[in-house]
């Protein structure tokens, strides 16, 4: 409980680090936040490792890493736990993934566009798009 100085309230580092505070909540809830001491009042108090910490969590998932990976690398920055190597092959396999997603993405891409630039815009029945859409796949 803390009974000094009051730290940040929920609201102060959901704002700090750019994220809603119900995000916040639900990452204390699934253990990639550490509970914060409270105060008599019972409110959350947050220090400074806390918005560190939040600030780590929304650069991860802003690169687009899942929740199991953020965790374990939060794991890997703990002190007297770095290992680059592990690191490396965590986001090795997310760059990867990244990789066959923008492959997808251009493949998609140019399917759309080919089937746009077919498209005359004119009041016809006759439509590029919607007959691709309802060709069987």
């Amino acid at each position: 409980m803390v009974t000094g100085p009051r730290g940040l309230s929920i609201g102060r580092i959901a704002a700090a680090a750019g994220v809603n505070l119900e995000t916040v909540r639900y990452y204390e809830r699934i253990g990639l936040m550490p509970p914060p001491d409270r105060t008599e009042g019972g409110h959350r108090a947050y220090d400074a490792a806390h918005v560190r910490r939040l600030a780590f969590i929304r650069h991860a998932r802003a690169l687009g890493f899942g929740i199991e990976d953020i965790r374990t690398l939060l794991a890997l920055a703990a002190p007297g736990h770095r290992s680059c190597r592990d690191v490396r092959d965590i986001a090795s396999a997310h760059l990867a993934e990244v990789r066959t997603k923008l492959a997808q993405l251009a493949r998609l891409e140019r399917i759309l566009g080919d089937t746009v630039d077919r498209c005359s815009g004119a009041a016809t029945p006759a439509c590029p798009v919607l007959d691709m859409l309802d060709a069987p796949m």
